[in-house]
């Protein structure tokens, strides 16, 4: 027979899991009512993206941590939405948050958009490409400074192109 406090636990675990579920739902209808400049049917997104990317980018998904080859490149460059090339992060604003993910302290002005995300059962930022809609990662507070924001975004989700050699 079960306790009570172990049935309170489990009752409360199965009612956040729920609300992320929903959560993670209806944000994701939500964003489908928000016209991008680019958009494309979830065939034409499969077309293009690898599994991974569209798992990430277009079903809001995570990365596994350190799985990234993002994650360890310091080199001078743009990192840019895998889905449609928009620039929307500078090399010079990267920094090595050892959480495992490529971590930003400030995207390209006008690069990206946010929304709220309850999948985990709490708010978070949800950070997205401006122009697809594409899910990029999320940010958090606890960055360095001048902003002190952490964009901790998924590597798959972005491609790098260096800078040329002047």
């Amino acid at each position: 027979m079960i306790s009570r406090r172990t049935f309170g636990f489990a009752s409360a675990a199965a009612l956040l899991a729920g609300w992320g579920l929903f959560s993670r739902t209806t944000s994701a209808k939500s964003k489908q009512k928000t016209v991008f400049e680019i958009t494309k049917t979830d065939a034409e997104w499969r077309k293009k993206l690898t599994r991974q990317q569209f798992y990430v980018l277009r079903q809001h998904g995570t990365e596994r941590p350190f799985t990234s080859p993002l994650d360890k490149i310091y080199a001078k460059g743009t990192y840019r939405c895998a889905g449609c090339g928009l620039a929307v992060y500078s090399s010079e604003t990267k920094f090595d948050s050892r959480t495992g993910w490529p971590s930003f302290w400030q995207p390209i002005e006008n690069a990206i958009g946010t929304t709220t995300d309850y999948f985990i059962g709490y708010p978070r930022t949800e950070v997205h490409c401006r122009r697809c809609g594409g899910h990029l990662g999320h940010v958090f507070g606890d960055g360095p400074k001048p902003t002190g924001k952490r964009y901790c975004m998924n590597g798959v989700a972005m491609t790098f192109v260096a800078a040329k050699a002047i």
